[in-house]
């Protein structure tokens, strides 16, 4: 009898396996939620049911053609790498970062209980249905039905299940440690598809994070004698329009965000105030405002932060040439040798991707969607996926896409659509068929 034919092979997703398994991982979503030092998720927890799907097809207990790593660098925190072989060497394709942890949620924030899946015809609820447990699910059930058809590929296919990346402060748990470890060396060799994302288009584009934080220094005093005063509220607020100004003008829109089509070009913004508390009648001593750049990948993130203490060293050394707020008000008290001073300083910065629009890997995937969306259409967001950036700088071929909801993620009330997550699998079963061409 012959061997069926890759696209026979694949076929469609099996809803009800498919539903049955993301039940069972919403099931565990309470104990992955990753908020450290409260809250470490247990990405175990997840694995287990992962490999009850697949150990059954695999070389290590079923005798079936899967090859199933389980690779953990902390107690209960593992990945996962499966591999169905191909038969010509070096020839690869992977899907990557599906991430078995997720941000937290408060069930008496939703709607329903975001701890078990609900289902509602085509709508499928609970945290993690978009990011990213849906993912996990859909791409476990596309390593199962290469286990159970046993296609003829020339291409070696792999899925790596990860941990930890809904939280950069612990390092060396997830992804990091296995590119460290050398055991994604050979995905260098074909193209990587990082299903995170959403929205069934190709993700082309993601943007840098620089957290800031600007502390300002003034005088304390009364405020019925504001002129006794340096008010630090006024100086942050002129001094970070000036910052602001000479940021846009340094970093303005690049043209090739029209290319990537970005949504937004680079920006530096506040998002948070805080200063002593004290009374209504009392000009605070200090204050500090903090807030974020979102860098497009076509500039350097350690190059903005080098400007940034430019622009503060300048202020410090200039601040009357700032505004001022009424007729008394000033930012330095000659007569007792006293100045306004800021300082900023700069949480853990990661920098954006550009992927290559040139790759093979980016074609075959704005055609699979093509096939199996309607349409294609790339876009690009100044939201950060620092772990993408890091694969990239070590060689390889990243393309992103994801299947959720972009409007539910990391949102109370998350939900995906069981309706695109059969999209999400088609486009799948077309890649692998495209490279195999």
């Amino acid at each position: 009898m012959a061997s069926p034919s890759v696209k026979e092979a694949l076929g469609d997703l099996n809803k009800d396996s498919f539903v049955t398994l993301l039940s069972k991982l919403i099931g565990e979503s309470k104990y992955v939620q990753n908020n450290p030092p409260e809250l470490i998720p247990e990405e175990d927890r997840i694995v287990r049911h992962v490999l009850d799907v697949l150990l059954p097809l695999s070389t290590t207990t079923g005798g079936g053609p899967l090859i199933c790593n389980h690779v953990a660098y902390h107690p209960n925190r593992g990945n996962l790498i499966v591999e169905y072989p191909g038969t010509e060497p070096g020839k690869i394709l992977s899907f990557v970062g599906m991430h078995m942890d997720v941000v937290t949620a408060n069930p008496s924030d939703w709607d329903f209980d975001p701890f078990s899946l609900g289902i509602d015809g085509d709508k499928l609820s609970g945290r993690g249905t978009t990011d990213c447990l849906g993912h996990v699910a859909l791409v476990t059930e596309l390593m199962r039905r290469l286990g159970e058809t046993k296609p003829k590929l020339k291409s070696t296919v792999v899925a790596v299940f990860i941990a930890s990346e809904e939280n950069s402060s612990i390092t060396g748990v997830g992804v990091d440690a296995l590119v460290k470890d050398g055991l994604l060396n050979k995905l260098k060799d074909g193209p990587l598809f990082w299903i995170d994302t959403a929205d069934k288009q190709p993700c082309i584009g993601t943007g840098g994070m620089i957290p800031w934080k600007l502390h300002v220094m003034g005088k304390l005093f009364h405020s019925g004698l504001p002129h006794k005063a340096i008010n630090p509220l006024e100086l942050a607020m002129e001094a970070l329009k000036e910052i602001q100004l000479r940021f846009y003008r340094d970093f303005p829109p690049h043209p090739k965000e029209q290319v990537y089509g970005f949504a937004t070009p680079s920006t530096m913004k506040p998002t948070q105030w805080s200063y002593p508390g004290g009374g209504i009648n009392q000009i605070p001593k200090e204050c500090t405002i903090s807030g974020d750049v979102r860098l497009t990948p076509f500039y350097n993130v350690t190059d903005v932060m080098t400007k940034l203490q430019e622009y503060v060293e300048d202020l410090n050394a200039n601040p009357e040439k700032l505004d001022v707020r009424g007729p008394v008000s000033k930012y330095v008290l000659p007569d007792e040798n006293l100045r306004g001073r800021i300082t900023i300083s700069f949480n853990e910065a990661s920098s954006g991707v550009a992927c290559n629009l040139d790759s093979r890997g980016f074609h075959v995937l704005c055609k699979a969607t093509e096939e199996a969306v309607g349409h294609v259409k790339p876009y690009s967001i100044t939201g950060t996926l620092p772990l993408i950036r890091e694969l990239q700088d070590e060689g390889f071929d990243v393309q992103t896409s994801g299947y959720g909801l972009m409007a539910t993620y990391h949102a109370k009330n998350e939900y995906c659509l069981l309706s695109d997550m059969c999209q999400g699998y088609q486009v799948f079963a077309s890649i692998i068929c495209q490279l195999e061409d």
